[in-house]
């Protein structure tokens, strides 16, 4: 019988704000790749003239040697209005999931939601996206209602979370 080892390799990663419309690019990759309903290029490209109120933040991999790329493989897009936040959409590339980086972006967006003045956070996730849920119920969120048909393809209710008291 023959076994063959993958090498382990330790990922590390930054979590900074969009710098660039240019990066818009991978955050429809990770689309793509995430989401069966996607957000377009012209969708964000909107969201980003409204300054002040939507944010992006990227998860990027730390470059292991002088000279190599980073890799933009997760990302977080928000809301800040008045003292709410509204987390749109939080995903992350297939071959990084289960490595927390969706829970360093969670965490980063909720304690700089909080600095901008926020004291609250909410959000829709798919009844049947269980990972997602155990995350956000970890960052102390809970089902507070149901949006009925609020997803399609395929047609799915969200429960909506909040959590109060932001970090």
């Amino acid at each position: 019988m023959d076994h063959v080892f993958a090498e382990a390799v330790l990922v590390t990663w930054t979590i900074e704000p969009l710098s660039s419309p240019s990066e818009i690019d991978d955050i429809l990759a990770i689309e793509e790749a995430s989401f069966s309903s996607p957000w377009t290029r012209e969708m964000y490209l909107a969201e980003l003239n409204n300054a002040g109120v939507s944010y992006f933040y990227l998860a990027r991999t730390t470059p292991r040697k002088p000279g190599d790329a980073s890799e933009v493989v997760g990302f977080c897009s928000f809301w800040h209005v008045l003292e709410e936040l509204h987390i749109n959409n939080l995903a992350v590339l297939p071959a990084y999931r289960r490595s927390h980086i969706a829970t360093a972006l969670l965490r980063r967006v909720l304690e700089d939601g909080a600095r901008l003045g926020a004291s609250r956070a909410t959000l829709e996730v798919r009844r049947s996206n269980e990972p997602a849920r155990m995350l956000y119920e970890a960052f102390g969120f809970s089902v507070a209602g149901v949006r009925r048909g609020y997803y399609s393809n395929p047609p799915e209710d969200a429960l909506v979370l909040w959590r109060d008291g932001l970090p």
